[in-house]
């Protein structure tokens, strides 16, 4: 038996539950983790509502991130095998390849052997932010030195390794958040600009920072009436890119600014990225590379005991994090 975080039904962070569970073998091509540190995101809270784009199947698992040590190694595995240190890349499946809990089995295909130079808690802070900011700014917005790139809701997991990531190329991140609580944080990283959005007019602090130019790039999580702001700030030809929903309210395509601008609105999820192989292998190269020199490291908000799931989640839904919030086992 294993102590396993499962809920019933959809609800806030009190529908969490922890519960002795029977663990099977890994079945062909999957392989059993002893995990060691949890990632949590916030589409795992999307998932707990029922508000993701799949529907959990009680009782549900939860979790796309961990880092652990391989116990077992299912039929047809290769490349892989007992005390291997791991971490998980997220697999297709939320609900039935949960990581939250002592055990987790999945596919061998999502486990990566990570780089020694990480302690446990940061490999589990790796995959998800890494590949969905490589997927959008490099594959997608194909950024490159001397692009200015806003990235809002920049003190996020995500938007932190965006920063890492456009600084890395040589382009000039544009941080927004909403409060000047964080900015100090922000700047601290290496960010000349950051725009505190309940502070100050975004599109005219767009276009003071750009030189009247605008921003070629927007990657944005939040949507809602803010793309009309962003889109005033762009540059011609630019692209919007959307890969959240974090905004209750409607996200309105900017018609006027996207006619007169030749403007892109492109909704992008990092599953795009992990369902072509090619594009999956060449972006796991790039971040383990990247891991190694030092160009990029996770950076950890704060971290709680499984325990302690139920508030770890609150304070993940609390938006005071500065980077990843993780959980330890």
């Amino acid at each position: 038996m294993s102590r396993i975080v499962r809920f019933h039904e959809t609800g806030g962070p009190e529908v969490l539950r922890i519960e002795d569970v029977v663990v099977p073998p890994p079945a062909n091509g999957e392989v059993r983790i002893a995990v060691k540190a949890i990632g949590l995101n916030r589409a795992e809270v999307m998932f707990r509502t029922g508000m993701y784009l799949e529907q959990p199947q009680f009782p549900s698992r939860l979790g796309y991130e961990a880092s652990g040590i391989v116990e077992a190694v299912g039929p047809g595995v290769k490349g892989l095998s007992t005390g291997d240190i791991v971490s998980v890349i997220p697999p297709k499946h939320l609900g039935k390849y949960g990581v939250y809990g002592e055990v987790a089995i999945v596919p061998a295909d999502d486990v990566v052997k990570h780089p020694s130079s990480l302690s446990f808690a940061e490999a589990a802070a790796v995959w998800m932010q890494y590949l969905t900011v490589y997927g959008g700014l490099f594959d997608v917005a194909k950024i490159t030195k001397g692009d200015y790139v806003v990235i809002t809701a920049a003190s996020s997991s995500v938007g932190l390794a965006a920063i890492q990531f456009a600084l890395h190329v040589g382009a000039i991140p544009i941080a927004t958040t909403r409060t000047s609580h964080k900015k100090r944080a922000l700047e601290k990283l290496g960010v000349k600009h950051v725009i505190v959005t309940q502070e100050e007019d975004l599109a005219a602090r767009l276009h003071e920072i750009t030189h009247g130019k605008g921003a070629r790039v927007v990657f944005d999580p939040v949507g809602g009436n803010t793309v009309l702001a962003l889109a005033e700030g762009m540059a011609p030809g630019g692209v919007l890119i959307e890969y959240g929903a974090l905004s209750p309210d409607p996200t309105p395509f900017p018609l006027m600014m996207g006619l007169m601008k030749g403007l892109t609105m492109r909704g992008y999820v990092v599953f795009e990225l992990l369902r072509d192989a090619e594009r999956r292998a060449k972006a796991v190269k790039y971040i383990l590379g990247a891991l190694d020199s030092g160009a990029i490291k996770p950076i950890i908000a704060k971290t709680f005991r499984l325990d302690n799931i139920v508030e770890a989640h609150r304070y993940l839904e609390s938006n005071q994090q500065f980077g990843k919030i993780i959980v330890t086992v």
